[in-house]
């Protein structure tokens, strides 16, 4: 197996957006400057975590997205930030796996297109552990279910950012989420799609610890393969 010693899975917990994106940007930043200082290979890091309330638009979101004014938002409860990842408005709350990779492509022979669709694997293998069908859709990040029917439904959503072929951001799996948080946004700017969830599909809460550890396993696996 390829030496996977400087890569670094995080279980962060329940943590604020905020807060996550912070240290982000601290080990994003750390890591492209050891590479232009031409470190090999750089520490890597996997960070796990589920998020209080909150909507995050990507560089390119439309702000028509967001059904809410910002400002009405925290009256709510659910914080809002704008974030340097692709992709549009998504939502992220309790029960949501949340996974950040920040890796060094180059190390893993990757360009950003493979890397997405490594992401999406990672997912589509988690979800057949529980028999539900996890899917790519032509021109939509992430994974879905129900591909072609006229209940087509995003179960997991995606967007990264990728500087020196370093990368943050990631995505969000919903397993145990409470799903009337995307009511207030567009999501993914999608209007005639909707949302579901590992537990809605399967019909029980799932245990996300188990979720947890299997994505994290799936992904090292195909990261580091044999």
């Amino acid at each position: 197996m390829v030496d996977n010693i400087k890569l670094e899975v995080r279980d962060l917990g329940r943590m604020r957006y905020g807060d996550a994106w912070t240290l982000q940007h601290s080990l994003f930043d750390s890591m492209v400057k050891k590479k232009r200082e031409g470190e090999k290979p750089v520490k890597e890091y996997l960070l796990l975590v589920e998020h209080y309330p909150v909507v995050t638009l990507g560089k390119h979101a439309h702000e028509t997205n967001l059904l809410i004014p910002e400002n009405l938002m925290l009256s709510r409860g659910v914080e809002c930030f704008h974030v340097e990842r692709g992709g549009d408005v998504t939502y992220h709350g309790p029960g949501q796996l949340v996974a950040y990779p920040l890796l060094d492509l180059e190390r893993h022979h990757l360009g950003v297109k493979d890397y997405v669709s490594l992401l999406e694997e990672s997912v589509i293998r988690t979800l057949a552990l529980y028999d539900i069908k996890g899917e790519r859709v032509d021109g939509a990040s992430g994974v879905w279910i129900g591909k072609g029917t006229s209940e087509e439904r995003k179960i997991c959503a995606l967007g990264v950012k990728c500087s020196r072929f370093c990368t943050m951001h990631g995505l969000a799996l919903n397993v145990n989420t409470d799903l009337n948080g995307f009511s207030i946004i567009n999501p993914c700017g999608f209007v005639d799609k909707g949302v579901t969830s590992m537990a809605r599909e399967i019909g029980r809460e799932i245990d996300f610890e188990e979720v947890k550890r299997q994505f994290s396993d799936i992904f090292l696996s195909l990261i580091f393969p044999l």
